[in-house]
This record gives structure tokens, C-alpha cells and sequence, in this order.
């Protein structure tokens, strides 16, 4: 896929979905995983999402247009941050599982880890609810500039293990220097 543009079109913190007829693709991940940086690398646009250094920044489903409607990218809210109440965490989980359930336009997820890190509890939650429900994801390893060539390699092996998957089966990512940017644009052509 080639990305001619971008845009922000909205953001929706209920449960209701976007009214369109376009494929959507699903941003998922752990707060401060770089779900942000990967759009903004994605599209080429230093800040059309918003990232932060403060985790639980995305608290609703923010919708960005690709190819002026083509396709959206949904990023929806991270998971696993602590310093927010239940009923917050509970209101984010509600919606992330409402979206997955009832959107008719989703093709797949983007499931975005950290290649520095084994697969959280949550991670492998998210993996094995979209299994169950046999929502298509592919697994997305960020932070590859972290990571010497060799250090990214015996990583990927550990989080590949993590999610019972072949090395192979990642896609590995760097929104720094866009490392896997080229792989990432096949993987969505392919799936579209």
C-alpha cells in the first residue's frame, strides 16, 4: 500500500462505532508501547497521533484516514496501566472488546509489543481473545533501534516464543528509523 495521506477524523470514547463502509485496522497494544509513534511512522507524519512519555494517554477509539477514506487506522486505547481506577481501566477494556466485537469494517489488529520485553500477561490475553473470536492480527515488535542486529534477533526468538509463533511471523519495527515501514505497508496490501 502506498499512503498518499493521512488525516485525523475522529475520536469516540462511547460505545458506538464510526459510520463508514471503509476497512479499518486495528491499533492494539500496552500503554507506552509506541502504538503513536507506529501511525506516525506509518504515515509518515511526525505528529498526527499524539504520543506521550506519560502511559494511558489514548482513552478512546481515535480514527485517522488513510487515502482520503481508502482505509481507517483505529487506534484504540492501551492496556495494562496501573495508575488509573478500575472503573476507568474497566471502561477502556469495555470499549476495546465492544469495538472488536461489533465492527463490521475491521480486517485486522496490529497487536504491538515491545521487542525489548517477554510478551505481558495482557499481550497474550489480547492474542488469545482475538484467536477466539478469530479476528485476523498480526504481531508488530517496535523499538528494533533499541537492539543491536544480533540483540534483535535472539529478542524476536523470545518474544515469538511468548506467543507460541515463529520469528518469522513478527513484523519488527523501529518508529525512529523506520525500520520494517516497507514490510508493514505489504502486510496491509496483502490483507486489503
Amino acid at each position: 500500500m502506498i499512503i498518499k495521506n493521512a488525516e485525523y477524523v475522529t475520536s469516540i470514547v462511547s460505545k458506538k462505532l464510526f459510520e463508514g463502509n471503509a476497512p479499518e485496522i486495528a491499533i492494539a497494544g500496552r500503554s507506552n508501547v509506541g502504538k503513536s509513534s507506529f501511525i506516525n511512522m506509518l504515515t509518515n507524519r511526525k505528529k498526527l497521533a499524539r504520543s506521550s512519555s506519560e502511559p494511558g494517554r489514548t482513552r478512546m477509539l481515535n480514527y485517522f484516514s488513510l487515502n482520503d477514506g481508502e482505509c481507517f487506522l483505529v487506534d484504540l486505547p492501551g492496556y495494562g496501566y496501573a495508575k488509573v481506577t478500575d472503573k476507568e481501566r474497566d471502561s477502556w477494556k469495555g470499549l476495546i472488546e465492544y469495538y472488536l466485537q461489533e465492527s463490521k469494517n475491521l480486517r485486522f489488529v496490529f497487536l504491538i509489543v515491545d521487542i525489548r520485553h517477554d510478551p505481558s500477561e495482557l499481550d497474550l490475553q489480547l492474542a488469545s481473545y482475538l484467536d477466539y473470536y478469530s479476528i485476523p492480527y498480526l504481531l508488530v515488535a517496535t523499538k528494533a533501534d533499541k537492539l543491536s542486529k544480533e540483540g534483535r534477533k535472539k529478542a524476536l526468538s523470545v518474544v515469538a516464543k511468548g506467543f507460541q509463533k515463529e520469528p518469522e511471523q513478527l513484523l519488527v519495527v523501529s518508529s525512529l528509523t523506520g525500520i520494517g515501514r516497507e514490510e508493514v505497508l505489504d502486510a496491509i496490501s496483502s490483507r486489503l
